[in-house]
């Protein structure tokens, strides 16, 4: 089991040195994601090669061979079998590193190599789209910032112990630059995660930033624990006996005629749920009573992912643990019920959840998230849309139209790129939000 700290932030806003103390102190392996760009424009000016040469940069990148050597207190980045620590830093890099940054090919290339590394290891990474594209699925996400003036005035220091002679102007201006160049990029541009914590650094000394980092680490690891040693037992399906099975049922049954008494529920599409094998099943959020019926009118029995606060009333608690229910903490990065979760479609069964997060999400213009999208794509699974429509007049009526197979196999990846789970994302919302007929209720 893995842990992973992503710290990301602008040029010289001191993620290199509070993540190299953070990472001592935190007992983490510290991957230096800006040396493997630095090494690979590095190696592209050693052998003069210019951003549009594509076949040049991609037979560099088949031979490159990038590593990271600890040599007391001081990290090593070796290129090629050759010590690039200091050269990495220079002005040639410096001055060309932004616009290699943004080649697709070596982005490709950076990113396998630091998913690598870090499998598998409790990492700490730093860079400018860790959180958002490298591990959208850190443990802990922190979006380090300062003033440029302020980072300016960093970088000089830190140059001139390096024996690197740049003036504060100079420097002022690489900030600037490498600034608008990183956040306006069209790929992986430079931003804050959304579940990041935003620190401004500016009027904070590094031990400051350090301590405050650390704690927050070391709350997310203690609850991550307590996550791991707790609510696996609220996940074991070995003692579904007969009895549990009956209960289900007798639930199911009275739930069925509940809704198509007071609801008169019409149900379409069921054919559209595969008869065998696994899927993610995905739905708009209308309201805790049209919830169930999604699951007891489907065919086949679905999992349901819902908030954790629901556990904490002893009769949902119980439902939820009846129905294999899988809580989750809203908010978080919750690893635990990622895993519970692969671990339904890993064992052919049906995933249901509701990307919009809250009840009425759509309605509300929430955001909304890529879980369904991040399980989909890492297992290769289809999503089902279901879309549910509430009518009111003259008596509440809910029709649940289970849609066609969405198959998104050929972006199948362990880490799908974040431009990736925004596309799938979107093109599953449109169709449920057609199955739920929304612009109908929804005219602006």
């Amino acid at each position: 089991m893995s842990f992973i700290v992503a710290i990301d932030g602008p040029a010289g806003s001191g993620k290199g040195t509070i993540t190299n103390l953070v990472g001592k102190k935190m007992n983490l392996i510290n991957i230096d994601t800006g040396a493997t760009f630095r090494s690979v424009t590095l190696a592209m000016l050693k052998q003069n090669i210019k951003i549009n040469e594509t076949e040049k940069i991609e037979k560099l990148l088949e031979n490159i061979q990038i590593e990271f050597k600890n040599e007391g207190e001081e990290q090593k980045v070796i290129l090629n079998s050759e010590d690039v620590t200091t050269q990495i830093r220079e002005k040639p890099v410096n001055d060309f590193v932004s616009e290699v940054s943004t080649i697709k090919i070596v982005r490709e290339k950076m990113l396998q190599l630091q998913r690598k590394i870090a499998e598998g290891k409790n990492v700490i990474m730093e860079g400018r789209d860790i959180g958002t594209t490298v591990f959208p699925n850190a443990d802990v996400k922190i979006y380090l910032d300062a003033t440029p003036e302020e980072r300016a005035k960093r970088r000089v220091l830190q140059n001139q112990q390096k024996g690197i002679n740049l003036t504060y102007e100079e420097v002022l201006e690489n900030v600037k630059t490498r600034d608008k160049i990183d956040s306006e990029r069209e790929l992986s541009p430079l931003k804050q995660a959304e579940d990041a914590i935003y620190i401004d650094s500016t009027n904070m000394k590094i031990p400051e930033v350090v301590k405050k980092i650390c704690k927050i680490i070391q709350k997310q690891k203690k609850e991550k624990n307590i996550n791991n040693s707790s609510s696996s037992k609220k996940f074991d399906k070995s003692g579904d006996t007969w009895f549990r099975k009956l209960q289900r049922r007798i639930i199911w049954g009275t739930l069925k005629g509940l809704y198509k008494i007071v609801y008169r529920a019409k149900i379409e599409g069921t054919e559209n749920i595969p008869e065998d094998g696994a899927f993610v099943l995905c739905g708009n959020h209308m309201d805790y009573i049209k919830v169930p019926a999604i699951v007891v009118f489907a065919p086949r029995k679905i999992n349901f992912i819902a908030k954790s606060e629901l556990f904490k009333n002893p009769f949902l608690k119980r439902l939820g643990e009846l129905f294999d229910v899988i809580p989750v903490k809203r908010g978080k990065q919750d690893l635990d019920a990622m895993k519970k979760s692969l671990k339904v479609l890993n064992n052919e069964e049906g995933l249901g959840l509701f990307p919009e997060g809250t009840t009425r999400g759509l309605e509300k213009g929430v955001k909304v998230k890529n879980g369904a999208a991040f399980m989909a794509l890492r297992t290769g699974k289809p999503i089902v849309p279901v879309g549910v429509e509430v009518t009111k007049r003259p008596f509440p009526k809910i029709i649940i139209r289970y849609g066609k197979i969405l198959d998104y196999s050929q972006y199948q990846s362990k880490n799908p790129e974040k431009e990736v789970l925004d596309k799938v994302t979107e093109e599953m919302m449109t169709v449920i939000k057609d199955l739920a007929n929304f612009d109908k209720y929804n005219k602006k």
